[in-house]
């Protein structure tokens, strides 16, 4: 793979994160390419070097968001419950203007949905129906149930500020999560 230039990359971030602090200031509609530009101090022409729009620099940064989790959730495969939980909150926690504008954004339904469908995958590799507490229960919905309540918690935990700090939230949501999968 080559080695991309740090001033592309630069630029790259810097156009992120306009869009993302934008969408904290008003509706991803309203919000124009020139804005963009402004808020991250490039021209136009630098962001259509990149992206084909706002909607592609959009898609862009939730994909970029959805691989970073992957990461996370495979670096976390060895641990328990609650560590792997703590991995996933910190990583909430490090990227919470994302998140939080992502999940409380009524212009993002798009997000939650692909952060909704990530977590169904996960879950699914965890849940065992054949025995245990879950024996005989229907798979789907057991999958279903735990990973929209995660995607609820989280974003309640989001929007609200994130009042519990990464660990206690993780002990929280870990303990219940344990004790459905």
């Amino acid at each position: 793979m080559p080695k991309i230039d740090r001033r592309i990359l630069k630029s790259q971030e810097s156009i992120k994160g306009a869009l993302i602090e934008l969408m904290t200031e008003k509706n991803f509609d309203k919000i124009t390419i020139q804005d963009i530009s402004n808020r991250a101090n490039v021209n136009r022409g630098t962001i259509y070097l990149h992206y084909l729009d706002k909607f592609d620099l959009l898609d862009k940064i939730m994909e970029e968001h959805i691989l970073n989790m992957t990461d996370v959730c495979e670096s976390a495969a060895d641990m328990d419950w609650i560590q792997s939980t703590v991995h996933c909150m910190e990583y909430l926690e490090e990227n919470y203007l994302f998140f939080s504008t992502m999940l409380a954004s009524e212009g993002a339904r798009y997000f939650r949905n692909q952060f909704l469908k990530f977590n169904i995958q996960e879950f699914r590799k965890e849940v065992d129906i054949t025995q245990g507490k879950n024996n005989g229960q229907n798979e789907e919905v057991v999958v279903q149930f735990v990973a929209n309540a995660y995607v609820g918690i989280v974003e309640w935990w989001l929007k609200n500020e994130m009042p519990y700090p990464p660990q206690m939230m993780a002990e929280k949501v870990g303990e219940l999560i344990e004790r459905v999968v």
